[in-house]
């Protein structure tokens, strides 16, 4: 019995499993600049890691940035949106509290350098007064060295 033509066939097609419908599986982003409103930027890929690297990239410069997914028919659905600006503003503000931290630690530390070198003064005084011998009352009733008897009547 000899084969069919179908049969005689050697190249025999897989199923693809994925779907194959054009342009279902892309990605847009969109980028608008409040220093440039009406020059926009868009882009479409079809790897969504390099659509999110392009959005974050663009949020670092400063813009609104929103990612889209393409659902087919020209429809697009949004997957994230970022906000540039108010990223920007969160990190200038994050900048002058660290800065602000840090004047505020280092100024703090220059008072107990302060207070520190304020102690030692006073204990080399003391230690100059108690090694002093000790020394009669003078006319005022006051003594002159720490360990004798105070302005006792």
């Amino acid at each position: 019995m000899s084969p069919t033509p179908k049969q005689a066939r050697r190249h025999h097609r897989k199923a693809k499993t994925s779907d194959r419908t054009h342009n279902v599986n892309s990605y847009r982003v969109e980028g608008s600049w409040n220093d440039r409103p009406n020059r926009p930027a868009a882009t479409k890929t079809p790897d969504k890691r390099k659509a999110y690297r392009i959005a974050r990239q663009w949020a670092a410069d400063g813009a609104y940035v929103i990612v889209q997914e393409h659902t087919g028919w020209d429809t697009w659905r949004t997957l994230d949106e970022f906000d540039g600006p108010a990223q920007l503003a969160e990190q200038r503000r994050a900048q002058r509290e660290a800065i602000e931290e840090a004047r505020r630690t280092a100024e703090e530390a220059e008072r107990r350098l302060a207070a520190a070198e304020e102690r030692d003064r006073e204990t080399a005084a003391l230690e100059r007064l108690m090694v002093r011998p000790p020394v009669p009352r003078d006319a005022t009733g006051r003594v002159t060295a720490r360990h004798t008897a105070g302005a006792r009547p």
